[in-house]
């Protein structure tokens, strides 16, 4: 018989009714349906990839899937998007049968260059089609609305972890945290002060919200996070990085999602910066190219939602107090805490949710050394996961999940494979 700790979330809260309903792609069977159909026409285009034909047949066959694929692209049906996708996944296929059949030969050394060329395209092609599953339908939510009595809300204890950073960074946060639309019997504010400074117990006092500090700095935010946890009893933890900023319609939006929803751990907001990190500011296409958090913030994690994989970015999010403790807490074996702690939350089949609001604003990475310090910092710590805790041994993830997380881990491996589409041309001369 098993036991309340044993048994996963998803049985514990099977039965529970929700007032705060899915999308309608979440349904088990539109998302089935959606792997089947798409599955059934990969075997039929299996068939396509190695039939051979002359240059020009190829030539015309390579307008014509063009051809369509324009057509396509300029329709906005979910039906499109997967069009799109088999497309393409239609062309690679041709070209790899090629690539294999066609162009490895030639000396020992040549065939050795050949085949390790063709195992970068194959890494590039797989994350192409990784990303293809992962964005196939971002997932847009509604918030719901808070209960009209303050003592139905959720009491949410509001943490903004701070260590070295500057005084001036952090008053605005602490201040805008603690003007949140929120009932105030129902909300406190903490500064966590890993750096155990005068000034900043002084600023709390002034702004009129809670201090905490501890001896040491042992497991970094996430054992500051956790030291938190040991002295506040919030049912909900909103967690802010000391320069990101939150409107104060945070909570209002967020904290809702959490009613009658006991199997829901997380709701991730997007990181809205208003400051330029040195690429946009340097090449000057800011205004008219997207940046990189654009596309993880308003496509990827929107994507992510759908297969329930949407994870914690570390800041400008609400999480529930009950189950991080049931997961032992923020998780310090790594240096991104925030991917590995939702990786243990989806393991033990508790929900996360993303909604595609900037909420909070904050201040990108002011010069190219601190871009490549936060880069590498993630690079290690997402393959720290994939080393320690991978993703594909985790029996309490479905195979979506695992899907996006090995994409969100194997992404990091991209300049392995660059490196080599640099050296190629010099191996052919």
């Amino acid at each position: 018989m098993k036991t309340p700790m044993s048994m996963s979330v998803s049985e514990k809260f099977s039965g529970i009714r929700s007032d705060s309903p899915e999308p309608h792609l979440f349904s088990a069977v539109r998302k089935s349906l959606l792997v089947i159909s798409g599955g059934a026409t990969l075997a039929v285009l299996s068939l396509f990839f190695t039939d051979p034909v002359s240059p020009q047949e190829q030539f015309i066959l390579g307008a014509v899937f063009c051809l369509a694929a324009w057509i396509v692209s300029r329709q906005e049906a979910q039906w499109a998007r997967v069009a799109l996708v088999m497309i393409s996944m239609a062309l690679a296929g041709r070209y790899f049968s090629w690539r294999i059949a066609q162009t490895i030969y030639g000396s020992p050394l040549d065939w050795v260059a050949s085949v390790m060329l063709v195992l970068v395209e194959a890494y590039a092609a797989v994350m192409t089609f990784l990303g293809f599953f992962v964005m196939v339908s971002p997932v847009r939510r509604t918030s719901p609305p808070l209960p009209k009595e303050e003592k139905e809300c959720p009491t949410v204890d509001v943490m903004i972890p701070v260590y070295n950073e500057p005084v001036d960074v952090i008053r605005p946060t602490i201040f805008a945290a603690s003007q949140l639309e929120y009932p105030l019997s129902r909300l406190r504010v903490w500064i966590l002060d890993d750096g155990r400074r005068k000034e900043i117990e002084a600023l709390s006092g002034e702004l009129g919200v809670g201090y905490l500090t501890r001896p040491d700095n042992k497991g970094a935010k996430a054992g500051n996070l956790n030291h938190a946890l040991g002295k506040t009893d919030g049912d909900l933890i909103a967690i802010f990085d000391c320069d990101h900023v939150p409107l104060p319609r945070f909570l209002q939006k967020t904290a809702g999602f959490f009613l009658n929803r006991p199997d829901l751990a997380l709701v991730q907001t997007p990181h809205h910066f208003y400051s330029r990190d040195p690429f946009e500011r340097n090449i000057g296409f800011g205004n008219q190219v997207p940046g990189e958090p654009d596309l993880f913030y308003h496509v990827i994690q929107p994507g992510m939602d759908l297969w329930n994989a949407a994870y914690f970015c570390g800041s400008a999010a609400v999480l529930r107090r009950s189950a991080l403790k049931e997961i032992g807490g923020f998780r310090t074996e790594t240096v991104t805490e925030d991917a590995h702690t939702s990786l243990c939350l989806h393991d033990r089949g508790y929900r996360s949710y993303y909604l595609e609001e900037a909420l909070v604003t904050g201040l990108s990475p002011d010069s190219m050394r601190d871009l490549i310090k936060q880069r590498v910092r993630w690079c290690r710590g997402m393959i720290q996961i994939f080393r320690i805790d991978n993703p594909l041994f985790k029996k309490g993830l479905s195979f979506p999940q695992k899907l996006c997380y090995m994409n969100a881990i194997f992404y990091w491996l991209f300049s392995i494979p660059r490196l080599f589409f640099l050296v190629a041309p010099l191996l052919y001369i």
